[in-house]
């Protein structure tokens, strides 16, 4: 029973450690790597509390080093999905009916563990299992998970705060219900945090999930059970499942209690589930909030103005950055032919500097894409580019999956603004550059704009504020997220809420208030301290 009306912890970003020749945190993430490399895990799925074996099991393997097995996860059949939904419900009503304040403390104590003895665990395992150097894991795995989980609390509060007005005699409050049923949180491979957000966004505001992780982060999604679990979230709260996510996502949406789907992944998959869900409208008890953040054909955009060097930098790191498998990613660039030469010299230095291999050795840069399927699309657009006479390879262009899944960082030079990779979402460690003449830099905002389905980010360089504001403008619709002389990765939370629209998704910004509020579901209360007793108004006399 709440007495008193609380502050919770101001949220700020947690510190990225630095990870530097023996430094304590590189030391014990290293030593934590190495123990996981050589061990063997076996991975339950996690239905009210319960760990779940079925003896049907995946390996699990190091993209880098696909032949040596780390451990196995185990998969479910129709039935344990339908016990996830059930054994959710059942925990609902208790659930719901918790104080924000005691919701709120399990995710602030979940951060903290995070920040201390979770650390290196789950920076290791997003190293090991999703091949993510050092650096990327911790932003990734460590800092964006605790600020989710920090910044989510206080924005909670900054919503329940958000009050009617009350005229004299009435008082006019509103309260912010979970949804009525559970939500269904899909996430994907690439980043540990948003994996962890999915679900914990949802519980946070009172709902019960389903969740389902990428299989090919099956590695880091145990050690954020774990996490939670020594948090304190009740059982039922966040039950797992693993498996086809055909049958998965088939059984979820049958449900009438399913209420939300919060989702990360492929447009093609979330625009098939938004379908699924239309057609099976009849079956629900209420319409369900649909919010999802897809794909990306991302941007940089240059005038001749920009700096060359600045411009290859955000190339490099945009482009190459976790294989350039972040939805960000920076995947198509527009550069100037005045400066093309410079920007060319700069980037060609800093993409022959870059190393490749696995996590464990610290200076690479590099490492290797998720899986064979994508292994082999990436190969497959790179060969193209070969031998078609509309594209150049002028940097990288080799592979080798022998050991692991390695695609060399790659520059392909496009004499069409429409060749495939300039327009096709590769999510990987390719950037098409297209060349255009300086007089026609306004033509070529245009072709940013209208190349691509997708409105994910994108980024403009230029020194003339008047061009940074008309770029600005005949690009408003072209991102959701729009950076102004910096590449159009790196979003933080609390700083830059992040997502986007067209076919990149429902822009309901992760890492803001916004992104909660599609967790609740506002009940009005007015209260009137003395009731009318005469039904006669006063245009009647």
């Amino acid at each position: 029973m709440a007495r008193g009306f609380f502050n919770v912890p101001v949220a700020v970003n947690e510190p990225v450690k630095s990870y530097k020749p023996n430094s304590p945190e590189r030391n014990e993430v290293l030593a934590t790597y190495k123990t996981m490399y050589h061990g063997n895990i076996d991975i339950p799925m996690h239905i009210n509390g319960e760990e779940v074996r079925t003896g049907n099991t995946r390996n699990i393997t190091p993209p880098h080093d696909h032949k040596h097995i780390v451990g196995q996860y185990h998969i479910a059949d129709k039935s344990h999905v339908d016990t996830a939904i059930s054994t959710a419900l059942a925990a609902r009503e208790a659930w719901s009916s918790v104080s924000w304040m005691e919701r709120a403390s399990i995710f602030l104590k979940a951060a903290e563990l995070l920040a201390g003895p979770y650390r290196a665990r789950m920076n290791a395992a997003t190293m090991l299992a999703q091949s993510k150097n050092v650096f990327q894991a911790e932003i990734d795995a460590a800092c964006e998970m605790i600020d989710f989980f920090k910044f989510n609390v206080q924005y909670m509060t900054d919503i329940f705060k958000d009050q009617p007005e009350s005229a004299p005699g009435i008082w006019n409050r509103v309260e912010y219900r979970p949804l009525e049923g559970f939500v269904y949180a899909i996430s994907p491979f690439n980043f540990t945090s948003i994996a962890a957000n999915l679900p914990a966004a949802a519980a946070l505001m009172g709902n019960v999930v389903v969740w389902k992780p990428s299989d090919h982060q099956a590695y880091s999604a145990q050690v954020i059970v774990d996490l939670f679990k020594e948090a304190g979230l009740p059982d039922g709260v966040i039950n797992v499942v693993y498996g086809d996510p055909v049958m998965i996502s088939d059984t979820v949406l049958a449900s009438p209690d399913f209420s939300g789907l919060h989702f990360t992944g492929s447009t093609t998959v979330f625009k098939n589930l938004w379908k699924q869900i239309g057609s099976n409208i009849h079956t629900y008890k209420t319409y369900p909030r649909i919010v999802g953040e897809t794909g990306g054909k991302d941007f940089i955009w240059a005038h001749n103005s920009a700096n060359p060097l600045q411009i290859a930098t955000a190339i490099t790191r945009g482009a190459f950055e976790y294989q350039g498998q972040k939805c960000s990613a920076a995947s198509r660039a527009y550069i100037p032919s005045s400066i093309w030469n410079d920007v060319k010299t700069h980037l060609t230095n800093q993409v022959n500097e870059l190393k490749m291999g696995s996590p464990e050795d610290t200076s690479n840069f590099v490492n290797a894409v998720i899986h064979e399927g994508s292994f082999d699309k990436i190969a497959k657009y790179i060969d193209a580019a070969k031998q078609d006479a509309d594209a150049e390879i002028i940097l990288g262009g080799n592979y080798d999956k022998s050991v692991g899944y390695f695609i060399a960082p790659t520059v392909i030079l496009a004499k069409s603004p429409t060749y495939a990779t300039m327009t096709t979402e590769l999510f990987g460690p390719v950037i098409t550059i297209y060349i255009y003449e300086d007089d026609a830099w306004e033509a070529s905002l245009k072709l940013v704009d209208e190349s691509t389905e997708y409105a994910l980010t994108g980024a403009i360089f230029s020194k003339d504020r008047y061009i940074v504001e008309k770029a600005s403008k005949a690009l408003e619709n072209a991102a959701g997220n729009f950076y102004i002389n910096d590449k159009p990765t790196g979003a933080v939370v609390g700083q830059q809420p992040f997502g986007g629209a067209r076919a990149s998704g429902t822009n309901d910004k992760a890492g803001s208030a916004q992104n909660l509020l599609r967790w609740t579901s506002v009940r009005l209360i007015k209260e009137t301290f003395v009731s009318p007793e005469d039904y006669k108004y006063p245009f009647l006399g």
